[in-house]
């Protein structure tokens, strides 16, 4: 869980940086993947909750 909020973290600071350097294509897939690991993260959170 720590890893992937730690990769998660990670890919909103690249595609940030890439956003302020003009690079909006970098920016969306950046974020797209930044998306799809926080998806993971919830996933797990409320999996992790449900069986509580």
């Amino acid at each position: 869980m720590k890893a992937l909020r730690k990769e998660h973290e990670a890919l909103l600071t690249r595609a940030f940086q890439a956003q302020r350097n003009g690079d909006i294509r970098q920016y969306s897939e950046l974020t797209a993947e930044a998306a799809l690991v926080k998806e993971k993260i919830d996933a797990i959170e409320n999996g992790s909750e449900q069986g509580a």
